[in-house]
């Protein structure tokens, strides 16, 4: 009898905890899509009739993205397209197998493009010396031309709030510029528009959501790379601050969207002798533009 009670409350336990894992989850992939949604109204990210392309590398931020799309593609206000795409550069111990099959599974059409890049970029760059700026021109090179052979309106990157921010300070700290990665930049030649969908996303979000939905991660660390890279620094950095000093991130991205040049230093930006704007009246300044679509609320609605 008292095994029966036993094996009869150890069921409950297990009961209360799937059903507190199902709603942590639901809670969580909701918080993304609503955001992701809200990012892709704010910038007017995707439009009616757009051919996405997501490119995949195999880890969680670009797995999240494409599942995230996939599901917001099912209640959005207007028809768009999505393909999955991967680059191949043939670092030693890649298993080339992983994207295929997962990609395969989700129905989704892919491509994977294989070019050995990594070759070009140990035989260009010195022993010990960074090798991730000549690797990530290639790529984006790679890319590009097949986003426009492929009839690809728009290419969507992974990157999330905290790389936005991490760009930023790396600008400031080593390169003198207060620039960061825009949510949605236009190629210099016109051919290409990137789109980063996971803009107002945290990373530990992601990382939270990758590891719930078991996404097939591929290490980011094939290449050899570097722990101490800049890039490093200025992640630990905010790790400490978010640990710290809680919401600070947060405020620090708000910032970054709330840019008064005014009270910056750039006369480019600014003339500070007749007191407006750069290239746009005074009376234009802050006009409304036309009504975004609104992703994020139509999102949560159909969650």
């Amino acid at each position: 009898m008292s095994d029966v009670v036993t094996a009869t409350s150890d069921s409950v336990a297990l009961s209360q905890a799937e059903k507190k894992q199902k709603y942590e989850f639901n809670k969580l992939q909701k918080r993304l899509r609503r955001e992701t949604g809200q990012a892709i109204a704010d910038y007017s990210m995707i439009e009616a009739g757009d051919k996405v392309m997501c490119c995949l590398s195999g880890g969680k931020d670009s797995y999240a993205m494409l599942d995230i799309l996939m599901g917001l593609q099912k209640s959005a206000p207007v028809a768009f397209e999505l393909i999955a795409v991967n680059l191949d550069q043939k670092q030693p111990g890649f298993p080339e197998e992983v994207l295929p099959q997962y990609l395969s599974e989700l129905g989704i059409e892919y491509h994977i493009i294989e070019k050995d890049t990594y070759s070009i970029v140990k035989d260009k760059i010195p022993e010990g010396k960074t090798t991730c700026g000549l690797c990530s021109r290639l790529r984006r090179g790679i890319l590009y031309n097949f986003a426009e052979e492929h009839g690809v309106t728009k290419i969507a990157l992974g990157h999330h709030r905290d790389d936005l921010l991490e760009t930023l300070f790396l600008n400031m700290f080593y390169g003198g510029k207060l620039k960061s990665m825009p949510p949605v930049l236009h190629s210099d030649d016109g051919r290409n528009t990137v789109i980063r969908p996971l803009a107002y996303c945290r990373e530990k979000d992601l990382a939270r959501y990758a590891r719930m939905k078991e996404f097939p991660i591929i290490p980011c660390n094939l290449c050899g790379s570097q722990e101490n890279l800049q890039r490093q620094v200025i992640k630990d950095m905010f790790q400490s601050w978010d640990k710290q000093h809680p919401g600070r991130l947060e405020t620090m991205f708000r910032a970054m969207c709330n840019v008064e040049p005014s009270h910056l230093a750039d006369n480019n930006l600014y003339d500070f002798r007749n007191g407006e704007r750069r290239g746009q009246s005074s009376a234009a300044v802050g006009q409304a533009g036309p009504e975004p679509v609104d992703y994020g609320r139509l999102n949560v609605l159909n969650v």
